[in-house]
């Protein structure tokens, strides 16, 4: 029968690898998976790998994709580096565009061109105040962060149909379950012109040097990691968990947050219940997939907003579901899993059993 046996020491080299052979396992279970609807392999992977990227339009939208993907996943990265599992970056990153909605819907023809920062800083302080909520029940009742989270998630949700189905929605917007467009004033200024791509893309690859900065060169980034790697010798060495827990918990609020805030007052322009995208789900693996670490994290964002337009180009051209995004995204988490457990464990075949 098969055992796993722990390893003495794992390959530091297989570590950062690793993430690349789970893409390559990937690809070729996703040859599978088009053979077996039959569909050309060759279409089908073209749709993920390379349509995304073969014009400069194409890499703009892949930008647009991957900035909501990579604020969140950093944030996201400091609470598992903390060993916090906040599972529900989607509800903060939904709540966060309801704030952002909330001041932008206050604006009119005469406001001024600045306005827009005032709905970004909305939408930090919305995902602020959602993920503290899990803070606060963890912190004063002990509550399990991830099932509190998650929950939280689905109440952002209900929330957000409760506006726009209801007092938010437009109307001269012919009943469709919508917010009116927001003002010039409080859209987010192009980066490119001529394309979708925002200053959101500048303030993600901030972000990436910031979280850097934080985690390698501050004192409360190096507790947070000692928080998280060893808790009795972080307890031993005087740092509180529960400053650790709010610091990586409203970090990453604001994070999700300024991604929702960006999303709505960007491409969107208006509040619908088309907001929560699984941006805050595809995160965790884009997390995971980097290594945690900033710039693993801009590639593997990269690479699932590859996931998101290739899926929808799948629906588009071959007539495949749309799910066949969460396939691709679920085939590479398992494969990056399966990756992971061999290179801690190895397998052996023990021949001996046990008489009863």
């Amino acid at each position: 029968m098969l055992k796993l046996e722990a390893r003495q020491e794992t390959s530091e080299f297989w570590r950062y690898a690793s993430p690349f052979l789970a893409l390559i396992i990937t690809s070729f279970l996703g040859v599978a998976v088009f053979l077996f609807m039959g569909i050309s392999p060759v279409k089908g992977l073209s749709m993920f790998f390379w349509e995304p990227i073969k014009s400069v339009y194409a890499v703009s939208e892949l930008a647009v994709k991957a900035t909501p993907l990579l604020l969140i996943a950093l944030g996201l990265s400091v609470c598992f580096k903390s060993n916090i599992w906040n599972i529900g970056a989607e509800g903060q990153f939904v709540m966060g565009a309801i704030f952002a909605a909330g001041i932008a819907l206050t604006a009119n023809e005469q406001s001024h061109t600045s306005y827009w920062i005032w709905v970004v800083l909305a939408g930090i302080v919305g995902g602020m105040l959602w993920a503290g909520i899990t803070a606060l029940l963890r912190d004063k009742f002990n509550a399990n962060e991830i099932l509190v989270s998650l929950m939280l998630v689905y109440v952002a949700v209900m929330v957000l149909n409760y506006l726009v189905y209801g007092s938010w929605k437009d109307p001269l917007g012919y009943n469709f379950p919508q917010t009116k467009t927001f003002e010039t004033a409080t859209q987010i200024p192009k980066l490119i012109p001529g394309t979708r791509v925002n200053i959101g893309a500048f303030l993600s690859l901030l972000g990436v040097i910031s979280l850097w900065l934080f985690l390698t060169r501050t004192h409360a980034g190096f507790a947070l990691q000692v928080g998280g790697m060893a808790p009795d010798a972080a307890r031993y060495a005087g740092f509180s968990s529960r400053k650790a827990l709010w610091t990586a918990m409203l970090i990453s609020g604001a994070c999700a947050g300024l991604a929702g805030a960006l999303e709505v007052a960007g491409p969107l322009r208006q509040l619908t219940p088309f907001v929560p995208a699984g941006y805050g789900f595809a995160a965790i693996i884009v997390a995971f997939v980097g290594r945690l670490h900033p710039l693993g994290m801009v590639l593997s964002a990269i690479l699932m907003s590859m996931f998101f337009i290739g899926g929808e180009l799948a629906q588009s051209r071959l007539g495949l579901p749309r799910s066949l995004t969460g396939v691709f995204q679920g085939l590479l988490l398992f494969c990056l899993l399966a990756c992971d457990t061999l290179l801690i464990y190895r397998v052996r075949f023990n021949t001996h059993l046990k008489s009863q």
